[in-house]
């Protein structure tokens, strides 16, 4: 399988394209790196918000995600949804925020589950992404679609289109964007 280079773009529709792609999946891995260099991967449950370049998850404020966050903010957020063959890793800086109003307008009562005390749990707290860089994977979704190019790079010799492969940049890296108390 002939590995193809990503186009890159700044334009100013990635972002619109970047929360079209994400947009109902359900569940992300956020991976976060430990002090010795290890990654380490955890489903979390995506925010149904308006993507506006910050990604928002709920935590507990004492876990080893939010520890190894304040050891290095750099994080990857991956997000799959097989079903309609598309794939997008995110790439960003993490922070902790503890802010009731923020908290308050992504709650959600599923949350109760982690967070017995809802709202008023002092443990609860939020992490929020700030995007820097993308880059997605949006292949045909008919799998009739993918199986014939396959089959049509197996005859002519040259490389299947696998779909749209594009990596964007929405912040220079190194970024931090708004503050991190919103």
């Amino acid at each position: 399988m002939a590995a193809t280079k990503p186009k890159k773009s700044r334009s100013p529709d990635d972002l619109k394209k970047l929360a079209k792609l994400i947009k109902g999946i359900k569940f992300a891995m956020l991976t976060t790196a430990t002090r010795d260099g290890t990654l380490r991967s955890r489903p979390m449950a995506t925010q149904r918000r308006e993507f506006d370049g910050d990604l928002w998850f709920f935590t507990d404020d004492d876990t080893a995600k939010v520890h190894e966050i304040h050891d290095d903010a750099h994080v990857n957020v991956a997000y799959a949804d097989p079903d309609s063959n598309t794939y997008v890793s995110v790439s960003g800086r993490a922070s902790l925020v503890k802010n009731r109003a923020k908290a308050r307008e992504l709650w959600n009562p599923a949350y109760r589950a982690w967070f017995p005390d809802g709202l008023d749990d002092p443990r609860l707290a939020l992490i929020r992404v700030s995007v820097e860089t993308a880059e997605f994977w949006d292949t045909p979704s008919s799998a009739m679609v993918h199986l014939y190019g396959v089959v049509k790079a197996m005859v002519t010799g040259k490389p299947a289109n696998p779909g749209d492969n594009k990596r964007i940049r929405l912040k220079p890296a190194g970024a931090t964007g708004r503050a991190a108390q919103r």
